[in-house]
């Protein structure tokens, strides 16, 4: 794992999720990887282990990551298939509604959104 910077807005358990499905995402993790050990993230970024243990275990009770006893934590097959799917309606529910009414709001038309070219000459 990477350096990360923690927030107020968010129990850290939840960030900390946040961040290994962001690098299955990415493709960091892929099926079959070994997550880090509980004791190696909570001793990189000064957690309690318990905070780490929660976050890994919403992810084996969402079938994302799968625990293999005595070895430890590992990607499943079909994490990034349903973490895409997942992240898909979520966009499409949470964050395109949005996005479509600040286009309304701006009065932006397909072509203009679509176009490469911004008539301030910015590209």
């Amino acid at each position: 794992m990477t350096a990360f910077q923690w927030s107020d807005s968010a129990p850290i358990y939840r960030q900390l999720k946040d961040r290994v499905i962001a690098m299955m995402l990415d493709g960091v993790l892929k099926p079959g990887d070994a997550l880090p050990s509980v004791r190696q993230v909570a001793a990189e970024y000064q957690l309690n282990p318990i905070t780490v243990s929660r976050a890994y275990q919403e992810l084996a009770d969402e079938a994302l990551v799968e625990k293999r006893r005595g070895l430890g934590m590992y990607v499943t097959e079909e994490a990034a298939r349903k973490l895409l799917v997942n992240e898909r309606d979520r966009f499409l529910r949470d964050e395109w509604p949005l996005v479509v009414e600040r286009i309304r709001r701006l009065g932006l038309s397909i072509e203009e959104l679509l176009s490469n070219d911004r008539k301030d000459g910015v590209q």
